[in-house]
């Protein structure tokens, strides 16, 4: 995209901001569009947040529609979970390219023209070239997730996918290629099974990455029941059946060996005897503030998983005592998606998670040592029980400082389009602001086409696809072509990037946490963020590596402090801002890079 092309689109997004849109909106699209009763009136625009979402990824040359079941109705499950989405820079250029997960059909596809995922390369213009066949990841099925991290140390980010079948691990050669290493490796499975989401996590801390892996259902499409065998029935209709009913899948650890090679070590871990199954969106981050990861699984109609790290290669499932495995009045939910952020900015790492379609989403306030309460109500995100969450996941859209939230949409059941008292197959995204105050206010009217524009959303992953400085957000659908939301924001608030580079830790450097501090203009107390280095997450997806902290109007970072797995603290001091810095393990800074027309890069 050229200059000019994309400073007229920006005029244009941000004078959306700016325009009567409840008038137009009311006049064109019906309530139900929205997700909202008839005859409910639309919510007023009167605040200019200063940022708008538009849908580029046309324009960009995402043109790979994703494929995922049958479009009008599914037979079973399988046909409705959708597949995550990956920022991923596999060439190490410093610029996000895309990996989107692609599925397929009951019927099956003729020979040569099966759906496959893609790989887009970053042309650093706004746009991207689809190179899936030249890096050598042609593979079709029905893919899920996606998660990345380099488990070689040899400084490329490798490529994890999961399917209903057996699961791919890509090495990447370093060379715009990748090979298929996964039966060498040992982490396709021995059977078919039906992994879903997946976290590379060094969680013993000898330097090597690990790979958890969650898997929702054994499912057997020979014996799987058909939705007239119940019948199985959505609000009198019939829809495909489970997951009540059918047997759940259980998890999987495999510990890196360090030569190349996994070992399933998921019962010694004591992750076979978790409560609860059916897992789907998988988060690695350290809720407990003990230095060492833990893993949090989002599970469908059962409680959600919390494995605590016991620091001696084992896990023990505290989800249900720790208050984050159950609704706030303590009943299993149908969770989907998982995010982590310290919200309030109390030193402690907080969850959101979407849940089914008359359920709200779950926000869960980490009071210390892994300990929550139930916040969704108080915070802002109880107001909705129309939508179905999947993708979601806590980023400051403004650069303020204080993480927001996103939560995608879409029914899991095509059929629903037959309901008038649904909020439709297609769903609008749910945008909430971040007051500071512990409490979040519903902006999705007031940020742009792309938030309320309706979709059959799953997966989404954030990034700063363009390097401008704003968070990106990338989203994966079924049945339909991905949505690109390029952030134009108008702020002018100031932010800093953070590449790690591991040396006795893991070279991609999952698992350090990093303390930024700040100090605004015209306050007096500091500005202290904390964000880790994560693998996986969300629903089925990855976000960038790069962890990025917006810092409002400071014109400095005072203190930029990164803990590493190995036990490592690196401690860096009066940074500039609006840059990405690459901090090594013991040493430092080794290099910056500029964003924005002077873009520069310095060693």
């Amino acid at each position: 995209m050229s200059a000019s092309r994309r400073k007229f689109l920006q005029s244009l997004s941000r004078s959306a901001l700016v325009l009567p849109l409840e008038g137009v909106l009311a006049v064109a699209l019906p309530p139900r569009l929205f997700g909202l009763p008839e005859n409910t009136p639309l919510p007023k625009l009167e605040d200019d947040l200063g940022i708008s979402f538009l849908n580029v990824a046309k324009d960009a040359g995402l043109n790979a529609k994703t494929i995922f079941g049958g479009e009008h109705k599914n037979k079973y499950l399988l046909e409705t979970t959708g597949c995550g989405v990956a920022f991923y820079d596999y060439d190490n250029d410093g610029w996000l390219d895309i990996f989107l997960v692609n599925g397929t059909r009951l019927e099956g596809f003729p020979a040569g023209q099966e759906p496959t995922s893609h790989l887009f390369k970053n042309n650093r213009d706004g746009t991207f070239t689809d190179v899936t066949a030249k890096a050598g990841l042609t593979h079709s099925g029905w893919g899920q997730g996606v998660c990345i991290g380099d488990y070689d140390n040899d400084g490329f980010e490798d490529l994890f996918v999961t399917y209903f079948g057996k699961n791919v691990l890509y090495h990447n050669n370093g060379d715009g290629t990748f090979t298929d290493v996964s039966e060498k490796a040992g982490v396709a499975g021995k059977k078919t099974r039906w992994g879903t989401g997946c976290a590379f996590v060094d969680y013993d801390k000898d330097g090597h990455l690990d790979l958890f892996v969650a898997n929702y259902i054994d499912l057997d499409l020979a014996t799987a029941p058909v939705p007239e065998s119940g019948p199985c029935l959505y609000k009198g209709m019939m829809v495909a059946c489970g997951p009540p009913g059918l047997t759940g899948g259980k998890n999987i650890l495999y510990h890196n060996n360090g030569d190349g090679t996994f070992t399933d070590v998921s019962e010694a871990a004591g992750i076979t005897s978790a409560n609860g199954t059916f897992g789907l969106g998988v988060l690695v981050a350290d809720l407990d503030n003990d230095g060492w990861p833990d893993i949090y699984v989002a599970n469908d109609s059962t409680p959600s998983a919390l494995y605590q790290n016991k620091k001696n290669g084992k896990f023990v499932d505290i989800g249900i005592e720790a208050g984050c495995a159950l609704s706030s009045d303590g009943k299993p939910q149908a969770g989907m998606g998982i995010s982590a952020a310290d919200y309030d900015l109390d030193g402690n790492l907080d969850l959101v998670k979407t849940n089914f379609a008359g359920d709200t989403p779950s926000l869960y306030h980490n009071r210390g040592g892994a300990q929550f309460d139930d916040a969704t109500f108080t915070g802002g995100l109880g107001a909705h029980t129309q939508f179905l969450g999947w993708g979601c996941g806590f980023f400051d859209m403004d650069n303020d400082g204080w993480p927001d939230i996103l939560i995608c949409n879409g029914h899991v059941y095509p059929e629903v389009e037959q309901l008038k008292t649904e909020a439709g197959y297609a769903q609008r995204k749910l945008l909430y602001k971040n007051l500071r105050n512990g409490r979040f206010d519903d902006v999705s009217f007031k940020a742009g086409p792309g938030i309320s524009e309706p979709f059959a959303s799953r997966g989404c992953a954030f990034g700063d696809f363009d390097n401008d400085g704003d968070l990106d957000i990338v989203v994966n659908p079924v049945n339909d072509y991905p949505q690109l939301l390029r952030c134009d924001s108008g702020t002018g608030n100031n932010w800093i990037k953070v590449r790690t580079i591991g040396v006795k830790s893991n070279r991609s450097g999952i698992g350090a946490r990093i303390r930024c501090v700040t100090r605004p203009p015209d306050e007096k107390t500091s500005h202290s963020q904390i964000d880790e280095v994560r693998s996986g997450g969300g629903y089925f997806s990855q976000n960038d590596l790069r962890i990025h902290f917006g810092i409002g109007k400071a014109t400095k970072v005072e203190l930029l402090e990164v803990k590493w797995p190995s036990g490592q603290v690196d401690t860096l001091k009066d940074l500039a801002v609006n840059h990405l810095v690459f901090v090594k393990e013991g040493e430092g800074i080794v290099r910056t890079m500029q964003f924005g027309k002077d873009s520069k890069s310095t060693r």
